[in-house]
Order: structure tokens, then sequence, then C-alpha cells
């Protein structure tokens, strides 16, 4: 990201270490803000040698180094014993503490990817987007949502698996009837019961056996058995059997075989320019391209390919390992790893690879033959990706950076607003009052930290009361999570019992509410009256969209085309989304529970498990007493209460249904 102006922010001499101070050994090493937030973790063969250089001269930084030590004011280090160890304990402070300055091979969300749920008691086959969760298993990434479900299509005659959501398996199961699938024998229909939890299981799991590679002897078993059935005068057995075997070998045969030696290998590429990297993996496992990933990072400093190399390898392989779970059956870490260049630690990241592996690995630079050919073709993509993305993001990276340099100066504030958050009230008619809470950083929405609360004391007294009362409950709540962080926890912001960011531990530099002058003033006086000063506020109204300062009689016109404007327009929008997204789920069950109402002797308990276990009101109704009966902690006579009250005219006006 471009650098922007020094004035009002940290002097980096203000908090340097005397150079005799720090030791000549390995180590790592934190960068924290003025609120003791990590925003940058590096390790080093020479701590001496690697933080002084932080120190010199700024204008020979690198933008994004530049603008770490100048948001930062303190720096702290861990001496290590071996490089191995560094290499370690930087990735798991990076993982810790989620540094904002850092380089994250965070999965791309783009490519669609072959999901298998070995957590649940019926694995589920599915098309997914999205970050890695424990306990799935993931084949791809494929370039196109289509490649996925064409190999599934010609799959699941051989693996039948179910490939159904957990609403229609259950709804299946219920109604004692198979699904499409299920009649035409690709789903071998376990929600009914025609195979049992291990059978459904093990189809699965050889499921996941071909796609990881282990193909050949799959394909010889089936030889094997369509010849035996033809012997035995089997016929239509063998035919099927041989139709199974014409749909393995069209699938294999969209995996093209790069490597004839079989070869186990991950082979990456690097594109980059002064301030960002695109980075490309081919994933070869028994020879065939498995899977292609992809990403284009910020460089946190100055990095060459051997920087680059050194990162990805800590960072992408770490996460893997954590996410494969133990029951995987392979290593996400291949036996070798291709690079452009060897990192300089390369032996104590070849040994650290080994240890996630739990065997030897080898990286190394391909020098001729196959795989120096594929590692050209890798290389081709990372530099065809990088000229596309610098196309795309081109505007987008200016803007943000503009965008935030012109709030600084049209609201006056010290520095740019790295951290945004944005407060939305939704309700209809004073009834399920709900507000959400969204956070930007460096103008990107960051997820993780979005809040949501339900309203209580102010819910009868309007929009700005509400906003008061969220804005006040949001900053108790840091005021009181950063006095526990003193002076026992080292690492502020951190909880040391879940080793997680708290909730509120970080203020933002600028507050938004959804509203005018009256509404902003209310939080700013929230935030006076809490002794918090640091922290900017500002309304923005929806009919014109002026932006609104505390006590100000008059509004702040920023120009409609402005980087600026639609920046604040972005992070109000969200935040009404996200609202209204909880307010929608708060009043449907708030809607399925009163059809129930009037039922005598059910409570809350009991109402939210009959709803829980049927779905919807609208099932629940269709249901017998016996089925009712049967939910967990119901009886017959409630039963027949709830079966009785439903089929009455107060269940005609659909109330309960609406939102179902």
């Amino acid at each position: 990201m471009p650098s922007h102006s020094l004035d009002g922010v940290a002097d980096p001499s203000t908090y340097r270490p005397s150079p005799g101070s720090i030791p000549d050994a390995p180590g790592v090493y934190k960068f924290r803000d003025a609120t003791k937030r990590v925003i940058y973790v590096g390790k080093a063969k020479s701590l001496r040698s690697r933080l002084s250089s932080y120190f010199a001269d700024l204008a020979g930084l690198h933008p994004r180094t530049r603008q770490m030590v100048t948001s930062a004011a303190s720096v702290e280090w861990t001496v290590v014993g071996t490089e191995v160890e560094a290499l370690q304990l930087e990735y798991n402070w990076i993982k810790e503490f989620d540094p904002r300055f850092n380089v994250r091979y965070r999965d791309d969300k783009t490519y669609p990817v072959l999901a298998v749920t070995m957590n649940e008691e019926f694995p589920r086959l599915y098309v997914y987007r999205g970050p890695r969760r424990k306990g799935v298993r993931y084949f791809g990434p494929y370039a196109h949502a289509w490649a996925i479900r064409e190999t599934l299509d010609l799959l699941l005659r051989v693996f039948p698996a179910r490939t159904c959501s957990a609403g229609v398996f259950k709804r299946h199961g219920q109604i004692g009837r198979p699904c499409l699938l299920g009649y035409i024998e690709k789903c071998s229909a376990p929600c009914v019961g025609k195979v049992s939890a291990d059978e459904h299981r093990a189809i699965v799991e050889d499921f996941c056996d071909f796609l990881a590679g282990r193909t050949d002897g799959m394909v010889r078993r089936l030889e094997k058995e369509m010849a035996a059935a033809s012997d035995e005068l089997e016929f239509e057995k063998a035919a099927r059997l041989r139709d199974d075997l014409g749909a393995l070998r069209r699938a294999m045969e969209k995996q093209a075989v790069v490597l004839g030696d079989g070869t186990d290998a991950d082979v990456v590429a690097f594109a980059h320019d002064e301030l960002e990297a695109a980075v490309q993996v081919f994933h070869v496992r028994g020879g065939r391209v498995r899977g292609q990933r992809g990403w284009v990072i910020d460089k946190a400093e100055e990095m060459g390919i051997p920087e680059l190399v050194d990162h990805y390898l800590t960072q992408f392989y770490g996460e893997e390992v954590e996410f494969a779970g133990e029951d995987e059956p392979a290593s996400p870490v291949p036996r070798e790893v291709l690079v452009p260049e060897l990192p300089a630690d390369a032996d104590a990241v070849t040994e650290w690879l080994s240890g996630l592996r739990g065997s030897r690995v080898q990286l190394r630079v391909p020098q001729r033959g196959d795989k120096r050919a594929l590692a050209e073709t890798v290389q081709r993509n990372a530099s065809e990706a990088f000229a596309q993305h610098k196309l795309r993001r081109a505007g987008d990276l200016t803007a943000r950076s503009a965008a935030l340099a012109e709030l600084q100066e049209h609201l006056a504030l010290e520095t740019a607003p790295l951290r945004i958050e944005c407060v939305d009230i939704s309700h209809i008619a004073g009834s399920d009052v709900v507000a959400s809470l969204v956070v930007f950083e460096d103008g990107v929405a960051r997820k993780s930290e979005y809040r949501r609360f339900a309203l209580r004391e102010a819910a009868e007294e309007g929009d700005v009361a509400s906003i008061a009362e969220v804005v006040r409950r949001r900053f108790s709540r840091y005021l009181k999570e950063t006095a526990n962080d003193e002076p026992d926890n080292p690492n502020p912001g951190i909880d040391p019992e879940t080793g997680r960011p708290r909730k509120f531990a970080y203020p933002p530099n600028l507050l938004v509410v959804d509203g005018a002058g009256p509404q902003a003033t209310a939080a700013a006086d929230v935030l006076a009256e809490l002794g918090i000063t640091d922290v900017a506020v500002v309304g923005l109204a929806k009919r014109l969209e002026e932006v609104w300062l505390p006590a100000d009689p008059d509004p702040v016109i920023l120009p409609r085309t402005s980087d600026a404007l639609y920046l604040l327009q972005r992070v109000r929008d969200e935040a009404h989304r996200f609202a209204i997204r909880y307010h929608r789920e708060k009043r449907g069950k708030r809607m399925q529970a009163s059809a129930l109402d009037g039922v005598p002797g059910l409570g809350q308990t009991r109402r939210t498990a009959l709803i829980k276990h049927f779905g919807s009101v609208k099932k629940l109704k269709q249901a017998s007493v016996d089925e009712i009966a049967a939910v967990p902690g119901v009886g017959r006579r409630t039963a027949e209460a709830v079966h009785t009250t439903l089929a009455g005219p107060q269940s005609t006006t659909g109330e309960g249904e609406s939102d179902s």
C-alpha cells in the first residue's frame, strides 16, 4: 500500500532501542502500536542487524515498512536457540496476533473446491468456496464450479455418496423415501437406511482415495471384479462394472499426467514488484496435477524471491497441517517442494517442513527435464495472474489510499483513519430492535471482528438512544478489557486463556454512526462520558449523504465523486446489511415461536426443541401426535395440546410460517 504523510504519526526515533541493547543472536520480534496491539512479527538470524535496519533513513525504507514503523510505538524481541525455533515461533505469533502488516496466505475464496465433510456421521460431497475448516477434506481448487460438478457426476455412479444438504437429508429420512439421486443409484441413500453409516463412510473414503491419486489399485480391482462377473455369467453386473471403469477413466483423463515418474510435489512460482507479489502453486500427486492455487499479497517489507519463498513455505504449510487434522491419511506437505530460488535459511526450512510431514522433504530448484518445464509453466501462470491483478486492482489500491487521506483532510483528523467502525440500528416500528457494528481496516472489511447487539434498555426511546446504548456497551467493554491487560498480561488485546484477540480490544480511529447530527452527538457524548478522547465520531445521513460532526449545526459536504464519501458509504451500507440480516433472523425466530404461545404447559425450551426438530411451524402442523411426542422432552399430553392448538383457527393466520 502506498505510504501516507508522516505528519501526526509516530516518530520511530522515539522508541528506537539502543543498538547495544539488542542481542546479536537469532530471534523473533514484534512491533506494537500505541494501543499495544501487535502490528508486525518478523524473525532474524541476527536481531541486532535486522532491527537496526528499521530505524535507518525513513526515505530509504520500503513504503509499507515505512508505514509500519511510523504506525508502531514500541518494539520487543525474544531470543531463540536455532533458526528452526525462530520459524516456529514466528508462525505461532502471526497466527496468534494476526498482525495487520504481515503477509498472510489465507485461502482464496474465489476458487471453488470439492469439500468432503469427514467430521459428519454421513459425510457429504459438495462444491465449496471459503476458508478451510477442521474435519473437512478439500480437493482442488478447480478453475470453475462446473468442472467439479462434471467430475462429481462421473464419479457418483462409482462412489454413490451423499451430496445433499443437512435439511434435505433430514427431510427424506422423515418421509422415508430417497431423493432422485437415490432412485437412479447415484446416491446410496443412507438417509433411509439403505446403507449403514460405516458402509457409507467406506464409499466416501474410496472416493477420497481416488481423488488423492490412488487410482491404479482401484482400476485393477474393478477390472478383476468385471472379469469374475463375466466368467460367472453375471453379465448385468459385468456391464455395470464396465461402465464404472469408463467413468473412472474419463475422470482420470481430466487430470493430465505432467510427471511420468509418479512424483508427489508442489511447484511454486512468484511474480512481483516493489509493493505486491503473485504466488502460484501446482499440487502434483502421483504425477498428475490435482489442484492449482493462487494469491496476490501486499509485501510487508523489501522482499526478493528468496524472502517470498521463506514466507510462503512457513505460513502456507503451517496452516495446511493445522487444518488437515489427525484423521487425514496423507500429509498436505509433499515429498518435494520445487521453488524458483532457495531461501537464505533453506536447511532450517527443510528441517521444519520434514517435521510437519513426519518424513524427509526435499526443497530444491529444478534444473532440467520435465520438472523444469513444469516450473516454467507455473511461472507463466504467476506472471499472467499478476498482470491481470494489476489491471483489475490498480484503481482500487489507489482509491483506498486516497479515500483515507481525504477523510483525514476533510474531517481534520490527526492521522488517516486506518481502522473505521460503523454502527447501524434496525427494527420495524420499534420491535425486535437490533444493532450491528462493522469494522474496516485499511479500507477493507474485517468480517471476523463484526459484532451484533440485541438492544434492551433504549429500544423504546428511538434510534438516538439506541446508538448511545451500542456505543456505551462497545466502549465499556473496551475499557474493561484494556484494564485487564495491566499489568499482568504481556500481550494486550489477547486473552491469555484462549490465545485469541478479545472481542473489543482495539479502538477505531473513526466511529461512523448511521444518522445525522443528533446520532453523532449522542455517540460523542458517550465517549466523553467514558473518558475516551482519541476516537473521532461522524454521522452519515442517508437522505443527502451528508457527513455530520458532533454538535455542529451544519454538515460537512464531501464531493459526490470523492473516494472518501464512497468509502463511508460502503462502510455504512455494510453495517446496514449486517443489521438487517440479524433483525430478520431474530424476528423470524420470534414469529416461529409465537404460533405456539397458546399451548398450555409449553415453555420456551420445548418450543425451541420442537421448531429445531421439525424445521418450521408448517412442518410441525403436518406432524402426527406420535411424531410430536417422539421429540425429547415432549410428553404425550403436551404433544396432544400442540396438535390441537395448531389445528385450531388461530393457526390459519400464517404468522408463524412467514419466515420459516
